[in-house]
């Protein structure tokens, strides 16, 4: 399984939530917890915004310990809202454009899971997309095109509704197909002015994600694990739920 950070509200260092804590994504990389596998070394990203509508683009195929520009970047580099990932890879090669965020126009989007019987579906899934959506597609991952479903879905006008529509969709193929391995999906995605994570399995086992309780600076993260290692300064998101977060606020939805 991979690992998130993500974080919306003041501007600050990249640091403070990728390599600065105690149990920092960079940390989880190599040492992840709430994890099957400790290590997620194959590749990380970052999406991050800043003057532009558009966000910005960092991606390595390196496991993130390796890669000695990572620390300068993050400590140099400042942003309002941004999403990281490190990889451990399930569906698709350790190639660049399989690292996640993906980003397409202003949205970037991120994942932690799988969808079970990928590769008996990747046709069918393939085929929903409209051409510009499936022409923008640059990887083999799975995660990949269920980030272009979720902009085919309308995740422009209506973000909850468009994941609860993919999901259907995929729960519809898995039955079709009479397939066992599941599905399960938390992934988070930004337009540049929310920040969202949506955790969702078809079993009990969604991949755990977390909202910060508060952050020194009033910002919120959400997390694949508490950063600060710390569990009492984090809240646990629900299973089938969808958080929505402005710089302000947020709401939680049932899917």
């Amino acid at each position: 399984m991979c690992r998130i950070a993500t974080y919306i509200g003041p501007t600050i260092p990249l640091q403070n939530i990728i390599t600065g804590p105690k149990h920092s994504l960079l940390s989880q990389s190599r040492d992840a917890v709430e994890s099957k596998v400790n290590l997620n070394g194959d590749g990380f990203g970052i999406a991050w915004y800043g003057q532009l509508n558009e966000p910005g683009l960092y991606r390595e195929i390196l496991p993130a310990w390796s890669d000695e520009n990572l620390k300068n970047l993050c400590r140099m580099m400042q942003s309002h809202l941004f999403i990281a990932h490190v990889r451990a890879s399930t569906i698709g090669e350790t190639m660049r454009v399989n690292c996640h965020p993906f980003t397409l126009g202003k949205w970037s989007f991120a994942h932690n899971g799988q969808i079970g019987g990928f590769p008996l579906m990747q046709r069918e899934m393939e085929s929903l997309l409209p051409d510009d959506l499936y022409l923008a597609r640059r990887g083999t991952t799975d995660s990949e095109i269920l980030f272009l479903m979720l902009i085919h879905e309308g995740l422009e006008q209506c973000p909850i509704s468009a994941c609860r529509r993919v999901i259907d969709v995929l729960e519809s193929k898995r039955s079709e197909r009479s397939i066992s391995s599941p599905l399960r999906l938390t992934f988070v995605f930004s337009n540049g002015n929310k920040l969202f994570g949506v955790r969702y399995a078809s079993d009990q086992f969604s991949p755990t994600l977390y909202r910060s309780k508060c952050l020194d600076n009033g910002g919120i993260s959400l997390a694949s694990e508490p950063l600060d290692g710390d569990a009492e300064n984090w809240i646990m998101l629900n299973p089938s739920t969808m958080i929505e977060i402005d710089s302000t606020d947020f709401q939680i939805r049932d899917l």
